[in-house]
């Protein structure tokens, strides 16, 4: 016999099924030409509304079968050329993002502003940017790749601000945590995907990273574990 709380999903399955129904994506009372107008009106507000990138399935649930949310964006950013801000493809969907010129302007006016990026000191930085080549990366390979110890509380900040996450074990001795970076810190520093991030020949270049050091400590560690597999 159901219970209320079978009951309850029931009816709560049921609502979302009745207004799935009632919504209108469609408009086929609209003639075409105002039919497309509202659709990129609702394709702007979802992602005016949205704190993060807003997905192309997300887009999909209100503009009309088969409609292209490609000609829509497209649409939407000719309409924004005069505008200080613009549609923007980041981590795998859009938001909308002030133009870089508007940049001093809005620093110098202190208002606050939304999803504004952590303020990370330069080494932060720079161990955020070896994760993001280096991924799924360890705690200790990221202390061999810069010559010192990161610190947990390095990781911890980068932790805070969204930026990493844990990763899958690591398959050395005593299976530590790896560290990846999310969709966040995608957004946050305007990339659409990983392939964005700054050439590391220019970060080895300036002394900053060892691509080799790094390879040379994962052979080491390699090594290590089929010793003591054979041991």
């Amino acid at each position: 016999m159901a219970g209320p709380s079978a009951t309850k999903a029931h009816r709560g399955s049921k609502s979302r099924l009745e207004d799935e129904i009632l919504y209108d994506k469609e408009l086929e009372e609209l003639p075409p030409e105002l039919r497309w107008r509202e659709w990129m009106l609702r394709i702007e507000a979802v992602i005016f509304a949205s704190a993060e990138p807003v997905s192309r399935e997300t887009l999909a649930r209100v503009v009309g079968e088969g409609c292209s949310i490609d000609l829509l964006i497209d649409d939407l950013q000719e309409e924004l050329r005069d505008r200080p801000y613009e549609l923007v493809s980041v981590a795998g969907g859009w938001q909308h993002r002030t133009r870089v010129r508007f940049g001093e302007t809005i620093r110098a006016s202190t208002a606050p502003t939304r999803a504004a990026a952590a303020a990370l000191s330069e080494f932060e930085a720079m161990v955020l940017m070896a994760v993001g080549h280096f991924q799924p990366v360890t705690r200790s390979e990221l202390s061999k790749v810069f010559g010192k110890e990161v610190s947990r509380d390095t990781i911890g900040a980068l932790r805070g601000a969204g930026f990493i996450a844990s990763g899958p074990r690591s398959p050395t001795p005593g299976a530590p945590y790896t560290y990846v970076t999310t969709k966040h810190f995608l957004s946050a520093f305007g990339m659409e995907t990983l392939r964005d991030l700054p050439d590391i020949e220019a970060l080895e270049d300036a002394g900053l990273l060892s691509r080799n050091e790094m390879a040379a400590a994962l052979f080491a560690e390699a090594s290590d574990d089929a010793h003591d597999d054979v041991t």
